[in-house]
């Protein structure tokens, strides 16, 4: 079974020749200029769509797809998502991962099981790992080169600096 990635969501129509206005969700965005095909899942079934052109103003991405030419073609599509297939990711150095490649991983410090890591939150100063401890309890620990020893994207095992962990003192 062939895996997507989500880039992107439709949020409007643009313009008259069936444009449509995008919300990236990619932390690459001028990937959208060299996007020759999206999909799109219609009904549990993922469509694919040609990119015929893209603009950019500001901040916001501006989509037109082949043969979708008017408003009225375009309509369907709004609220969709836009998905790429993994040879189409942007290409990221080795020391950097997605987040899809994070997550469900068993997080370790040293030799100690701390967790599994459910989500990753984007934040202003810098993402933040958010880990599903086995007593239940969620710990939050800030995504710095400084926190990680280790990442196997493979096993989905990342490994912590110990010292980047604070452990309460179950002492009275």
């Amino acid at each position: 079974m062939e895996e997507y990635y989500l880039i992107a969501k439709i949020i409007s129509l643009y313009g008259s020749c069936g444009a449509v206005k995008i919300i990236s969700h990619s932390d690459f965005p001028k990937r959208f200029f060299k996007l020759k095909k999206v999909y799109i899942d219609f009904f549990g079934s993922m469509k694919e769509f040609s990119v015929e052109s893209v603009e950019q103003n500001k901040e916001n991405f501006f989509l037109k797809f082949k043969n979708f030419d008017s408003k009225s073609d375009s309509e369907i599509l709004i609220g969709k998502e836009l998905f790429v297939k993994e040879a189409d990711l942007v290409k990221i150095p080795d020391d950097m991962f997605y987040v899809h490649d994070l997550i469900g991983s068993d997080v370790f410090a040293d030799n100690l099981f701390i967790g599994k890591l459910v989500d990753v939150l984007s934040l202003k100063a810098n993402d933040v790992y958010v880990i599903n401890k086995e007593d239940g309890e969620e710990l939050l620990l800030p995504a710095l080169k400084s926190v990680i020893k280790s990442f196997d994207a493979k096993n989905k095992i990342l490994v912590l600096n110990q010292d980047s962990i604070l452990f309460e003192d179950d002492e009275d």
